[in-house]
């Protein structure tokens, strides 16, 4: 669809605006690059998920055929909201395929990769392309490198550069590995989650360079981090704020293993106990769960469960061994219902995670940070070598 430039040009100058305002972009270099790099270009078609109830949703594509759903499509590719571009369906129930992050997150993670001209960067993750065409236009197409395990979408953000004069080296490829035959990088950034960062990376990128990724050790457990290149180790702190991005997969759409999430065992007698903390942990205490998730592990199921008048009654985690626990939403004067079994006691685990970070000082994700080594990953508090440390599972990277 043709889009002027007088539709366009305004709204992507009101974007970078809102995002100096909300203080995700401080660069003049960057802000220029966000208002001369058409997003709508990049995400001609976008979903939106239209919920039926708490336990059945719908994708829709918007329609762009009426002049009400193109000014939708165009307000939403110029907000600062992520958009699901592209999904899979090789599956019975569609999923998500790729995704264009939220613009304010994108200018905070190419800000805080701190280019300078002449630096070549390898993205792992190319998605639409658009964070492509932003690093092209700051430093020049011949200095960005881009990986895709989609080679479908990899050819659809080439075309769309392209059209915009812009051709940096885009492969597909699994992104774990890096780009081996042009290295070396002196910034590495991933648009994706990872369990743990590839030694490949580290590799790749030269003495004080840098490398920026969404550490995931667990479901939703982890966030940004950024670490610098020493000569045996890669080494960093993770951002302050709190962000997520869809997990680096190493074969495309419709060739990915099968995979089931965890069954909780059989118990006959499951224990019952209270609690003081709220079963919202998970998705509103994220340094918690994040410490937790060094014990529960990285395969594990997360949800709700049960039903009264259409909403959920219990949050309910299964982690790989089958251990489970059931807490209710309901609370008697902040008391709540646990019934939990199996192997170990997850929800145990997870009020001792609480009382370590109390303990701590209730430390925020800035005071964490990382060491990678080719032979361990090791998360700190405060600084490298003092006393509480976590060691990130081995091997995580199943290729």
């Amino acid at each position: 669809m043709t889009v002027m430039a007088e539709d366009w040009k305004p709204r992507a100058r009101q974007l970078a605006d809102r995002l100096v305002v909300a203080g995700k972009l401080r660069s003049a270099q960057w802000r220029e690059a966000v208002c001369a790099v058409p997003r709508h270009e990049f995400v001609p078609e976008v979903f939106r998920q239209d919920r039926l109830d708490d336990y059945d949703e719908t994708w829709r594509q918007l329609d762009t055929g009426t002049e009400q759903g193109r000014q939708e499509w165009l307000d939403r590719a110029y907000s600062n909201e992520a958009l699901i571009t592209a999904l899979d369906r090789s599956t019975r129930t569609p999923s998500l395929l790729s995704t264009s992050s939220m613009p304010g997150l994108m200018t905070r993670m190419l800000e805080a990769l701190d280019v300078r001209d002449g630096d070549r960067v390898l993205e792992v993750g190319t998605g639409t392309g658009y964070n492509a065409a932003l690093l092209s236009h700051r430093l020049g197409d011949s200095k960005v490198f881009s990986v895709d395990i989609e080679p479908d979408l990899v050819q659809l953000a080439r075309n769309r550069l392209a059209r915009l004069g812009y051709h940096p080296t885009l492969v597909a490829a699994d992104g774990a590995a890096g780009l081996p035959e042009r290295a070396p990088f002196d910034r590495v950034v991933a648009t994706c989650s990872v369990p743990v960062v590839p030694w490949d990376w580290v590799a790749q990128t030269g003495i004080g360079g840098v490398i920026l990724t969404d550490l995931k050790i667990s479901l939703m457990a982890g966030s940004l981090v950024r670490l610098t290149r020493f000569p045996d180790r890669a080494e960093g702190r993770f951002d302050p704020t709190y962000a997520a991005f869809m997990a680096l997969r190493h074969h495309p759409a419709g060739q990915n293993p099968a995979r089931r999430g965890p069954r909780r065992k059989q118990d006959d007698d499951p224990e019952r106990r209270t609690t003081t903390l709220d079963p919202r942990t998970p998705w509103t205490s994220l340094v918690v769960w994040f410490l937790a998730g060094f014990e529960l592990g990285a395969d594990m199921t997360l949800g709700y469960t049960g039903s009264r008048d259409g909403q959920p009654t219990a949050t309910s985690i299964i982690t790989a061994d089958g251990s489970w626990t059931e807490i209710t939403l309901a609370d008697d004067h902040g008391i709540y219902q646990v019934t939990e079994g199996g192997p170990r006691r997850v929800w145990r685990i997870i009020e001792a995670a609480h009382a370590l970070w109390r303990g701590l000082g209730q430390p925020g994700w800035d005071r964490f940070g990382l060491t990678v080594t080719p032979r361990h990953q090791t998360v700190w508090l405060d600084s490298p070598g003092e006393r509480h440390t976590w060691q990130v599972e081995p091997n995580k990277l199943d290729r």
